[in-house]
């Protein structure tokens, strides 16, 4: 069996260093990432605390494949609580640093208080130490990070987190834990850094049969169309075009979901102008990293997300002036989405005359310079810092404001994608497609295409896709390595293909067994390479009986507890919901069904979960999933 994890904590104001060792029972029924975390969060928080309090608590762990070779396994997670929506928050990074952390000791460092003074945290051989960092302060991340030893796994802030921008992020290497604050809440306690370095290799309980199988589940990945292929060839980037042939793609501000020159922007134009080469994060086959050159030098290039909200949704063409505003926000330390859909939202507040931020629709010419402002705090830049829930509360224009919890939307118009839509609107840490299923991969810029906009056996999948997700992140793995789940052969059909419409089609209508599906996880007593492959590692690494029943569970189970969370802090099923331009306003003017209909969806949604009416788990739910509150 796995020895079980040790976590330690500091006390960034007293200095005192305490080890926290998990229990057999913590384990089992956590495992790591994010449901852990969240459990401890819990434990260990009072309610109502502000996030940027000094007496705050983030947790930044790894899940048990970290470091073990698997596939797509060096993804660390942050949780914290959040500082758009005050509800919690859990933001997964890449890097070396998760890897160095566990290798140093620990599978968790736990930080509460604040430093005297701007300081690095160093987790060195399993000894924690707090040391001055006053020559970091005021840099940006990629000049921190060249000051701070090769070798160490490092985690930083930029000027963003010093300074509290509400979507600060932090980063290990060129990966961004980028949502919900998580930078501001480091440079609220006057951490700069976080660095891990230790010679400790991560034991697995069966390494023979583990490695056999990482090698087969290595070849089965690049093998597939989707991480063998497409990932590779375009990144996540490639869905530009997907999203826009779908309606998709949000256009100036969510207001359209096509964008007439989305080809200039697309991830194609991107690979054949501008790709030098392919990158990867540690253990990871897919390779679907774009590295570009930006001001002479060779860096990471944009995700999907970034070439949609610093595309289209601002209405521009300008490919770019993409790869400069998202080398400006990772050097900057700021989440891409949050940023640029702020400033979207601002250019509105502008055409309708309410608000001039100095930004405007099509003009890119000084956004890095809008950028900075907001990343220093600096004139009438200063407000934009807040994120757009908060610029909308003081200036009007909420039905445009595209958030969910405070948590800006990420690059899918759910009016032509409505399990998405309800999986922002349900989504623990708030306009998240990742912790809210992703349905989009089933909707419009995946090979199936269930109907869009009908929400029959939305809820159902909804649920089915949070909960596995929610899983995968705990394991400590990339969430792109659970794409193989579509098998190859719609892939090589294509989505015309009469056959692959019929199924995306025929899925609406199969809600029901999906949610019988959900309540019967105990029948589920296998594993495999089609479903969901990372129980199979647990199973070899830990030596649990993890099959894939047993591991849907670890999703649900991380889900409520973050559901739990939340309500503690004081959202509601009130805050299950998205704004009026998503909901009320059809996308085409001649088809009413082009909306987000939540009130359809939501009370099956609640059932399918086992929450009362009111969106709360019933206590017969918590008491099967072995929560204890």
């Amino acid at each position: 069996m796995m020895q079980n994890p040790l976590y330690v904590h500091l006390d960034l104001g007293t200095g005192i260093v305490r080890q926290i060792p998990i229990s057999d029972e913590y384990f089992k029924k956590y495992i790591g990432g994010k449901t852990l975390a969240a459990r401890l969060l819990l434990d260990m928080t009072r309610p109502g605390i502000d996030s940027l309090d000094p007496e705050s608590m983030i947790i930044i762990n790894t899940g048990p494949l970290n470091g073990t070779g698997a596939p797509s396994s060096s993804r660390f997670n942050i949780t914290f609580k959040n500082v758009l929506s005050g509800g919690i928050a859990s933001s997964n990074c890449g890097g070396q640093f998760g890897v160095m952390l566990r290798r140093a000791g620990y599978e968790g460092l736990i930080l509460t208080g604040k430093a005297q003074n701007p300081s690095v945290v160093q987790v060195i051989d399993g000894e924690v130490t707090l040391v001055d960092a006053g020559e970091l302060w005021g840099l940006d991340m990629e000049e921190t990070q060249e000051k701070l030893p090769h070798a160490y796994g490092k985690l930083v802030i930029g000027p963003a987190g010093e300074n509290l921008v509400r979507f600060a992020s932090a980063g290990s290497g060129e990966r961004m834990a980028g949502r919900c604050g998580c930078g501001a809440v480091l440079g609220s306690k006057n951490v700069k850094a976080i660095v891990a370095y230790g010679t400790k290799r991560p034991e697995v309980h069966d390494p023979v049969k583990f490695n056999k199988f990482v090698r087969k589940w290595v070849k089965f990945i690049k093998n597939h169309p989707m991480t063998g292929e497409a990932l590779p060839r375009y990144g996540s980037a490639g869905l530009v075009s997907k999203a826009n042939a779908t309606h998709a793609l949000p256009t100036r501000n969510f207001k359209y979901g096509q964008f007439e020159n989305a080809d200039k922007v697309s991830g194609e134009m991107l690979t054949e102008t501008k790709l030098t080469r392919n990158g990867n994060c540690i253990s990871c086959p897919i390779r679907c990293e774009r590295r570009v050159m930006v001001r002479g030098k060779e860096v990471k290039g944009p995700e999907y997300e970034t070439m949609g909200f610093f595309g289209p949704n601002i209405d521009s063409d300008d490919l770019d002036a993409i790869l400069e505003l998202n080398y400006v926000c990772d050097t900057l330390g700021m989440d891409t989405i949050s940023a640029a859909s702020t400033i979207a939202f601002a250019m509105e507040l502008k055409e309708n005359g309410i608000a001039d931020f100095g930004v405007e629709f099509g003009k890119t010419d000084n956004l890095a310079e809008v950028l900075h402002k907001i990343a220093f705090r600096e004139g009438e830049c200063a407000e934009l810092a807040n994120g757009s829930k908060w610029l909308s509360e003081k200036y009007g224009g909420k039905e445009y404001a595209i958030h969910a919890k405070g948590l800006e939307l990420a690059s899918y118009e759910p009016r032509r994608s409505v399990g998405m839509g309800l999986g922002y609107a349900t989504a623990n840490r708030g306009g998240c497609h990742l912790n809210g299923g992703y349905l989009a991969l089933l909707e419009s810029v995946g090979v199936l295409s269930m109907d869009a906009q009908t929400p029959k056996g939305k809820a159902e999948f909804t649920v089915f896709m949070q909960d596995a997700l929610e899983a995968v992140s705990s394991a400590g793995f990339c969430l792109f390595s659970a794409q193989t789940f579509v098998t190859a052969i719609f892939f090589k059909l294509g989505p015309a293909h009469w056959f692959t419409r019929f199924v995306g089609r025929a899925a609406t209508r199969v809600g029901g067994a999906v949610r019988l599906m959900l309540r019967s996880t105990s029948l589920l007593r296998f594993n495999s390479f089609y479903l969901l492959p990372h129980a199979e590692a647990i199973r070899l690494a830990t030596g649990f009986k993890m099959y894939t029943g047993q591991f849907i569970d670890l999703g649900e189970r991380a889900f409520n507890l973050e559901r739990m969370y939340n309500l503690r802090e004081g959202l509601t099923s009130a805050d299950d919901t998205l704004p009026s331009r998503l909901t009320k306003d059809p996308q085409d003017k001649n088809r009413p069904d082009t909306v987000v209909s939540l009130d359809a969806m939501l009370p099956r949604y609640y059932k399918t979960r086992g929450w009362d009416e009111q969106g709360r788990p019933t206590a017969k739910r918590l008491n099967q999933l072995k929560i204890e509150v």
